[in-house]
């Protein structure tokens, strides 16, 4: 049997559906383990790993052998190792070219008066020195994406030459007492502009590469943020690469601290951040990141995560009976390949619990490869759509010819230029060079659900998951959220679920207590903030 080295964007693309960025696509080819032994190949591994070494820390000998173990089991693993950074070619257009540049050492330096209740002390929190934000308005007539007003622009870490790029929208309704709203795609590696323009964004691209206007958009009732980050992904770009989560955080914190100085009449508003796939990553760091800084200007209310991964040692288990007819629709595998499945589990469960003991890269590296192509490999060779268990996989990698569609649209160079794009390389949904830098620096299998307790103590914490999903199927999620250590995890898990309704009509399960809740959305796949459930769920929860 052909083994596939990890689904690579596995969980993330969170691409808005174009989360299919992220899972289906093959992080290297492999070979049959058995030729590999008889031609008597000597492991590649060792050569290709210094890189990593240096900067993240040498082997001891027994992560020399869990690699030779893994470099065995799963050949050709290491071939996709990537170079750390692989920068994307751009040209930076001066401040004069902007409307608005907002300087982070200038938020940085102001601080209140001191009075007899406090001590005088900065007004915004954090490192925001090195930070700038480029900012321009978008003539909504020049795209005809929306007719609401709409903002571009880059924020610039000028220490580490990264520039994340970004893309406002007003909401139609109330943009005065309307939520704001970031929203994150996964993969890691895959643009938020596919979430754009794919799930839930204002248009969507048609099959002649032209605009169509979505009425149901989450801008709608709220004001919406795309981001494409990390950088070098999207219209995003650097000299330098993010490979890890928290990283990643660090920036984010600052794009909205900058952004919300700018414009500060979008700052008292409730804000959220919503997101998908390898966001259930992302959004658990974002959120502890804001949230740690005692004097800032976002005004952060809950979080909301949908088929996420989160927590992968308890997620991973579900995947068997997802796959094998225990997940509420038929069975994609034969029992053979399911069995394959439970035998692969107890070292992957061992391998992910080795992870998240030590947190080292050399320990998440071999998790990640063996239980990606032992666990996800044998769904992914069955030609079934892993965002989707009810359909089979189309349009390449990702599943949905729909998606070149937006590619097009967006290496427009009158789009470009109407956003104020640096970027000179080609857009791409997904930069898989970045998914796996986030894999082999470990980041996949990291334990931030850890993250949750923390955040459930401050704000509430919305899961939902569309249970045709395969990819970060309900299942799993259900299990994560059950499972969680927190103040309240004995009343939650206890609680039952109960029906979710609208309009009389009953579309998935949902069970709350204290500030944490849990949604199954019947008949939705990966994408299931296309079908409106997730907004819905967030205007009446809390």
């Amino acid at each position: 049997m052909r083994i596939t080295t990890s689904s690579a964007l596995l969980v993330g693309a969170a691409s808005a559906f174009s989360f299919q960025q992220d899972a289906q696509q093959v992080l290297g080819g492999a070979t049959d383990k058995l030729q590999k032994v008889a031609s008597g190949a000597a492991s590649s591994w060792a050569d290709k790993v210094k890189e990593y070494e240096a900067a993240f820390g040498s082997m001891t000998e027994d992560a020399k052998a869990l690699f030779d173990e893994i470099d065995m089991l799963v050949p050709n693993a290491f071939d996709s190792l990537p170079p750390l950074t692989k920068p994307k070619k751009s040209f930076r257009k001066p401040d004069s070219a902007w409307d608005f540049v907002t300087k982070g050492a200038h938020v940085e330096n102001a601080w209140t008066q001191s009075n007899a209740d406090e001590e005088s002390h900065r007004v915004i929190g954090g490192d925001l020195a090195d930070y700038n934000l480029r900012t321009k308005s978008v003539d909504p007539s020049k795209l005809g994406v929306d007719t609401v007003k709409q903002y571009s622009g880059y924020l610039d870490d000028e220490a580490n030459d990264k520039h994340l790029f970004y893309w406002f929208f007003e909401s139609r309704n109330d943009p005065k007492k309307d939520p704001v709203v970031l929203w994150l795609n996964g993969g890691p590696g895959c643009s938020s502009l596919t979430g754009l323009f794919f799930e839930l964004g204002p248009s969507a691209i048609d099959d002649q590469v032209k605009v169509k206007y979505n009425p149901s958009s989450w801008n709608s009732n709220a004001s919406v943020i795309f981001l494409d980050q990390p950088v070098n992904v999207g219209y995003s770009y650097s000299g330098n690469s993010v490979s890890d989560t928290v990283a990643a955080g660090k920036d984010v914190y600052a794009l909205l601290t900058l952004f919300f100085e700018q414009f500060p009449q979008y700052a008292k508003q409730d804000f959220h951040i919503a997101g998908e796939s390898y966001a259930g990553h992302y959004i658990p760091v974002f959120a502890s990141e804001i949230l740690s800084h005692k004097h800032r200007n976002i005004n952060l209310k809950s979080v909301l995560i949908g088929n996420g991964l989160t927590d992968p040692y308890t997620q991973y288990p579900l995947y068997r009976p997802m796959a094998c007819g225990d997940g509420g629709y038929e069975a994609v595998l034969s029992e053979s390949e399911c069995q394959s499945m439970d035998n692969a589990l107890p070292r992957c469960q061992s391998m992910i619990a080795n992870c998240y003991e030590s947190k080292s890269w050399l320990s998440c590296v071999p998790a990640s490869i063996y239980c990606n192509n032992q666990i996800l490999g044998t769904y992914q060779q069955s030609g079934r759509n892993p965002y989707d268990v009810r359909i089979d996989c189309e349009g390449g990698s990702l599943c949905y010819p729909g998606l070149s569609n937006i590619d097009k649209y967006l290496n427009k160079e009158d789009v470009k230029a109407a956003l104020g794009v640096e970027v000179v390389e080609s857009y791409d949904s997904c930069n898989f060079d970045i998914n796996r830098n986030f894999l082999f620096k470990g980041d996949w299998m990291q334990p931030f659900h850890l993250l949750v307790p923390g955040i459930l103590e401050q704000i509430p914490v919305l899961i939902y998951a569309g249970d045709a999903d395969f990819i970060c199927n309900w299942l799993g999620n259900e299990a994560w959220t059950n499972e969680l250590e927190w103040s309240g995890h004995k009343d939650f898990k206890k609680t039952k679920l109960s029906a979710l309704e609208a309009d009389g009509e009953e579309y998935g399960k949902v069970k709350t207590s204290g500030n944490f809740t849990f949604m199954q959305i019947y008949g939705a796949g990966h994408m299931v903030s296309d079908t409106n459930a997730a907004p819905y769920a967030a205007s009446n929860h809390h």
